[in-house]
């Protein structure tokens, strides 16, 4: 607003006559850091230019090489194992089996069924049998080919449906857990009703470094293990008790994190290096091939999945109805919390009020399942938005249209009789999605060739393609649930102008060290923080899953800048007879309110050391009961993702021309780390939905290789636009921020396989989609 006869002040108020016009305000300079700046990594010119060490990159002093030998069966009984020619081999120092194992033969995450070494049956394929140390790689690797041994053949159980009725796997028996989930009245039904059958294929982490770790003896007797592991201290107390050692005599030190999405949860290469450097006195290092990363570490539940949905006349669900059936593989590992969240979220993040779910996770010969990002969630998401597509199509209502009627808000209710009392923003998500600008149609000319699905060489016409549009709505629980534990310990030291975070949440890359560092400079204003290295001298943390470190870990680490902050600021306000909280700290000074004082952080410490140790631990769960009722989680995170794909409806191949995300992520703490685990997970998904699958023939896997196994290109991700990031924040969480990475790979299978099928007008009922899922005889060109 100008005044008559002058120009314009700051405030909009006219200068007043004799007076010089006011300067121009000067802008405030953005931040640099704290909470809300894009801050880089500590360490990512180190990773870029390739120096920094991984486990694999590490040596010791009179290092030895270690190999294992693996069951090259997926069902056998060991009847003899012989180890002479192995041992007679020049440069081999030990070799060893499950005789050699002084302390628990067996181990695991939730039951301890895993043997370290088999010793009367082979599980699955890859199991391990023996392990050799030697003097360099390849004679351990000779060494371990040397072992003999004479299997008798069982026929393997490879059928999840058949493990019911097939002879016991294991001594507990094929089946690891069942809920029946039991909400509302069993006898109503819908008007409409559509049913449906899904299959969900075993997609691999497929980690960017395969496992590695190093075992130093000490000279107490213990041992120290250097490894990447995501969980140090459950890892120290399993190996202790496979070593007979007390837990204090056994160091497990967190090396680089190579890509961690649950494979990193596997001590199975830990274990037996950690008996060798016993057995030898000498380090023992192994380097897993990719070969042996396939066969060894867990993978995504491979799943089978029922369901009948029923709504009104105007597409408002009644009831659903499902049965679930997870393949664990030979162990039990992480199974049951995966069945946890499968029958929880088997209706998807929609108002239904009767749910009936049958959920089971049993045993087979098949690999190992375990901890991959949303485990359980991402199966039925796949599943519940191909029954909304059906009952779309079934009223002629619009898939987004039909999902906004039953869509899930605050103060709803789980099939599981919990309040949905976090922030729900599910339809404004959805929406978002739903009204972003849809991409333009590519160009029939040459020149756009590339653009076809399969590419130029795909050998497909551009009149049989046709593109569709999908829509998947997910959500994901944060920390752990049904009554875990949650709880983290961080301890902030301040000397001269720099802090210190002493915390054993271990980075995998979801960017927790980063994260440390911002809060820790938010609360005590200093730019220069430094993270310690992990490893288990410190208290524990719990696994990196979940999103627990950026809430339980991210808040114990505020708590103790807190606490360091009062240590700080209260001697300087009884100085100055004020109340600490009317001082400020900011770039390294401390003022007033009233800028009475000022100072550095450094001249207020007079060469003291101020530290503090905090402690969170968020409200409690309890675990499912009988009917699949309770209040068994902490937060839940929600996505909505729009897919724009090209199908060459002849040949079957698809192209995702587009994905457009909107999130529910309580609060942006680091913008650029935000949007690039959101495009990560997106990325994820999309193998998910077309390329990865662990195949098996009779229980062996086929081709446990890079070439064998199709994982996403930067050539086959597509144009990822976030298009809204809803900042509503949760009132019980610390900064009000929820998990970001697990959400995305949820959800965005499920709009993949709904925008194929809209292309298609085939159900797309698999996940990965095969080509012949993809092929219509309705041969139109784009847009048809």
């Amino acid at each position: 607003m100008t005044g008559m006869g002058g120009s314009a002040g700051a405030a909009g108020i006219p200068d007043l006559p004799g007076m010089a016009p006011s300067a121009p305000a000067t802008p405030a300079e953005p931040p640099t850091h704290g909470l809300g700046v894009s801050l880089p990594a500590a360490d990512a010119a180190a990773k870029t230019q390739g120096v920094f060490p991984y486990a694999a990159d590490l040596w010791a002093e009179g290092l030895l090489w270690a190999a294992l030998l693996r069951s090259p069966h997926p069902h056998a009984r060991i009847v003899s194992i012989d180890t002479s020619a192995a041992a007679a081999m020049a440069g081999v120092r030990a070799v060893i089996t499950h005789a050699d194992v002084p302390g628990d033969a067996a181990h695991g995450r939730g039951v301890a069924d895993r043997p370290v070494f088999a010793s009367e049956l082979v599980r699955h394929h890859g199991e391990p049998i023996a392990a050799v140390a030697a003097d360099h790689p390849d004679t351990a690797r000779l060494a371990a080919a040397a072992i003999a041994v004479e299997y008798e053949l069982l026929e393997p159980v490879t059928d999840p449906e058949q493990a019911f009725a097939a002879e016991p796997l294991h001594p507990d028996g094929n089946l690891i857990r069942h809920i029946p989930l039991r909400f509302g009245d069993p006898e109503v039904t819908g008007e409409v009703i559509v049913e449906g059958l899904y299959r969900i294929g075993r997609q691999d982490p497929a980690p960017i470094g395969a496992e590695a770790a190093l075992a130093v003896p000490r000279p107490d007797g213990g041992v120290e293990i250097y490894t990447a592991s995501t969980d140090p201290h459950a890892d120290r107390d399993l190996a202790a008790a496979c070593f007979g050692l007390a837990p204090e005599r056994v160091k497990i030190v967190v090396t680089g994190v190579p890509g961690a999405m649950g494979d990193r949860e596997d001590p199975g290469i830990q274990l037996p290096l950690g008996l060798l450097a016993l057995r030898t006195g000498h380090p023992v290092k192994l380097a897993a091939t990719r070969e042996e990363s396939f066969l060894a570490h867990p993978h995504r539940h491979p799943t089978l999945l029922r369901y009948r949905h029923h709504a009104d006349a105007e597409g408002k669900l009644v009831k659903v109805e499902a049965q679930i059936l997870l393949d664990a593989g030979a162990y039990a590992d992480s199974s049951a919390e995966a069945l946890a969240a499968a029958v929880s979220f088997a209706c998807g993040p929609y108002v239904v009020p009767h749910a009936f779910v049958e959920g089971w996770a049993v045993r087979t010969n098949n690999p190992p399942s375990g901890h991959v990002r949303g485990e359980g969630a991402m199966q039925v998401c796949a599943a519940y938005e191909g029954q909304m597509d059906k009952l779309a199509a079934r009223l002629g209502i619009d898939p987004a249209e039909i999902r906004l009627r039953n869509i899930m808000a605050t103060g709803d209710l789980l099939p599981t009789g919990q309040t949905v009392t976090c922030p729900a923003p599910v339809a404004e998500l959805l929406r978002a999605v739903r009204d972003f600008p849809l991409p333009a149609l590519p160009l029939d000319d040459s020149e756009a060739d590339w653009l076809l699905p399969g590419g130029p060489e795909g050998a497909g016409e551009p009149g049989a393609v046709r593109r569709g549009v999908g829509y998947g709505v997910g959500m994901v629980h944060m920390l752990g649930a049904e009554g875990a534990d949650e709880v983290s310990t961080a301890t902030v030291k301040v000397t001269g102008s720099v802090a210190t975070v002493i915390c054993a949440a271990v980075e995998t890359g979801q960017g927790f060290s980063t994260l440390a560092r911002q809060i820790v400079q938010e609360v005590l204003g200093l730019e220069e923080v430094y993270v310690a290295p992990v490893d288990t001298d410190q208290p524990p943390c719990g696994p990196a899953a979940h999103g627990r470190h950026t809430w339980v870990s991210g808040g114990a680490v505020e708590r103790a800048a807190r606490m360091v902050r009062t240590q700080l600021l209260q001697p300087l306000a009884h100085q100055f007879g004020m109340s600490h909280e009317l001082l400020t700290i900011a770039d390294g000074k401390i003022t007033s309110y009233d800028g009475v004082l000022s100072t550095t952080v450094a001249e207020a410490l007079d060469g003291k050391e101020l530290w503090a140790t905090a402690q969170c631990r968020p409200h409690p769960t309890e675990p499912l009961d009988d009917t699949g009722q309770g209040d068994a989680f902490v937060g839940l995170a929600f996505c909505a993702v729009r897919a724009v794909v090209d199908v060459d409806v002849e040949l079957g191949s698809v192209r995702v021309v587009e994905m457009a995300v909107a999130q529910d992520v309580g609060r942006v703490l680091n913008p650029r780390q935000a949007h690039a685990r959101i495009e990560a997970g997106i990325t994820q998904g999309i193998g998910a939905a077309l390329t990865e699958n662990l195949r098996t023939n009779g229980g062996l896997v086929r081709r446990p290789d890079l070439t064998g196994y199709s994982l996403p290109t930067s050539l086959d991700t597509p144009d990822i636009h976030i298009v809204k990031l809803v900042e509503e924040r949760d009132v019980v969480a610390p900064f009000g921020a929820k998990a970001i990475s697990a959400v995305p790979v949820v959800t965005s299978p499920a709009a993949v396989a709904a925008a194929v099928r809209a292309a298609t007008g085939r159900p797309v009922n698999r996940l990965p989609i095969r080509p012949q899922s993809a092929v219509s005889s309705n041969a139109g060109g784009l847009g048809g």
